[in-house]
């Protein structure tokens, strides 16, 4: 089992596309806050600043792919001082991006910014030590591309599509895109000391392996002692190690765990809810509606029917 395609599957990783932009001077827009997403910007033509509501502003050029995993507000603009639109606005003002293109201003389209917007989504309600260890931004510039070449090679797959114009583009541009998001936590890592332990546990031969014990049998009663007898380590020492690298205890991720894949089977399955409270690890019906309503603020009857 590989455990980061189980998570990313779990928490339900989809991308999508906003549209390619065609931005002529002067411009800029404000992009609100979105829950439970990762937006990203790559910049195929021109320039673009990027600006947060602490004052980081960073400048991509073409080539260069920002990342901004916790769906925070931010301004796209092309100086670093533009008063900026509301998102709504440009796109009411310009009324539906036509074939894929938002356009803002009537410059020479051969100078103007040129950009593919999207975001990464994840479900309501989605948590996992991973998605909590995401640094603010991840930038990716087309200097240091080079010392990435899988996902070099995918950005430069992703532009071609972007320019394309062909009917099967935008599923071929939203796959590619779910790559790049894998590829992003690994050229992350080095700048994230959160995303570098999980990834570590994640490859740990001791800590993976307890992990898999987990995603691959939730229902099981597992307890510090059984899983650090299954992976050949004292119970301290093994407790100690996967917290130090995973940012959590063993027990307290078997109850995460157990219930992001509640919640994939409140959301999706016909199963009842003593059913899936048997298939999650729970004793009793009662005991997993409190522990679910604890993380998710309703029921899992009220969750399913609001869902429906």
């Amino acid at each position: 089992m590989n455990i980061l395609d189980d998570v990313l599957d779990t928490l339900d990783l989809k991308a999508t596309i906003y549209f390619r932009t065609d931005f002529s001077e002067p411009w800029a827009v404000t992009v609100p806050e979105l829950e439970n997403a990762a937006r990203f910007h790559l910049v195929m033509q021109g320039r673009c600043h990027v600006r947060f509501p602490s004052g980081d502003n960073q400048l991509l050029s073409p080539g260069d792919m920002i990342l901004i995993p916790k769906g925070r507000s931010h301004i796209l603009s092309d100086t670093a001082d533009r008063p900026s639109d509301t998102l709504e606005d440009v796109l009411a003002k310009n009324n539906s991006a036509e074939n894929g293109v938002l356009a803002i201003g009537e410059g020479d389209q051969t100078a103007a910014t040129q950009m593919l917007c999207g975001h990464f989504m994840f479900r309501e309600g989605a948590d996992h030590p991973l998605l909590r260890s995401l640094p603010e931004q991840i930038m990716v510039t087309n200097a240091t591309r080079a010392e990435q070449p899988w996902l070099d090679d995918v950005l430069r797959l992703i532009t071609r599509h972007a320019f394309s114009g062909e009917v099967n583009s935008a599923t071929a541009l939203r796959r590619l895109s779910e790559v790049v998001f894998i590829e992003l936590l690994r050229y992350g890592i080095k700048r994230s000391p959160e995303l570098m332990s999980i990834i570590s546990g994640l490859q740990d031969q001791q800590i993976s392996r307890a992990l898999r014990l987990m995603h691959r049998d939730p229902a099981y009663p597992w307890t510090v002692s059984k899983l650090a007898g299954r992976v050949a380590m004292s119970r301290s020492r093994f407790a100690e190690r996967f917290s130090n690298l995973m940012g959590i205890g063993p027990m307290a991720y078997l109850t995460e765990w157990r219930l992001q894949k509640a919640l994939v089977l409140v959301n999706q399955s016909q199963r009842s809810i003593q059913q899936i409270a048997q298939q999650t690890g729970y004793q009793s019906a009662a005991a997993f509606t409190r522990a679910f309503a604890g993380k998710f603020g309703l029921s899992p009857k009220r969750y399913r029917r609001k869902a429906a």
